[in-house]
């Protein structure tokens, strides 16, 4: 098969394209699984998970939706930003009320980035009062715990322990579980964590 001067043309046009588009995406890998976060001294807050968990695509019933189930998330909710996770089980105490409460300030503070950032929690139905939850966090997409995010939540390390929980788990634009937080972080580190996430990424 001869392979005409216009045809080689053409195949390094599309060569062109594809590394104009998978460039970007590597270099951004390399910057927040490389070397940044695997320095010399220890810069980051959160403890990273290696390698990063891909989680699956789900549809979960939002906490608006009540036993029916009729509201839920699309499927891809957990890609295209920086999501900020936190679990539940049982009651919302003054702990978890505390890492809600952090996550809001840390997405606040990021300022101008803060729509590349969204906050996510997954609750017992009885958790908490819906209208109070709303009107504190009007940003979170708030999840009714349920048999459907099993499959997620099996991926989370450890977090059926005890001492594991309350934890704070970030997940990247792509749906990779990348990192946690453990219950006694605090904001300040985390918020210093996003911000380089979000400068050194060009994704989300």
């Amino acid at each position: 098969m001869n392979v005409t001067a216009h045809d080689r043309r053409q195949r390094r046009i599309l060569i062109g394209v594809a590394l104009m588009f998978f460039a970007p995406l590597a270099l951004s890998f390399y910057l927040y699984y490389g070397k940044y976060w695997h320095p010399g001294g220890r810069v980051n807050a959160g403890e990273l998970i290696d390698p990063a968990r891909p989680l699956p695509a789900l549809a979960l019933p939002l906490a608006e939706a009540g036993s029916g189930g009729a509201l839920q998330t699309n499927p891809q909710f957990l890609n295209g930003k920086w999501t900020l996770l936190y679990v539940q089980q049982g009651r919302c105490d003054d702990e978890c009320r505390r890492h809600l409460y952090d996550t809001r300030q840390v997405r606040l503070a990021l300022d101008r980035e803060m729509n590349r950032v969204q906050r996510v929690f997954i609750g017992d139905a009885d958790c908490c009062d819906l209208k109070e939850l709303r009107a504190a966090h009007p940003d979170l997409i708030a999840i009714r715990s349920s048999a459907a995010d099993a499959p997620l939540l099996a991926l989370l390390p450890q977090r059926s322990e005890a001492a594991n929980s309350h934890r704070v788990y970030v997940i990247d634009p792509l749906g990779n579980l990348m990192m946690f937080y453990r219950a006694d972080a605090k904001s300040k580190g985390m918020l210093e964590d996003m911000k380089r996430l979000l400068r050194l990424s060009s994704i989300g």
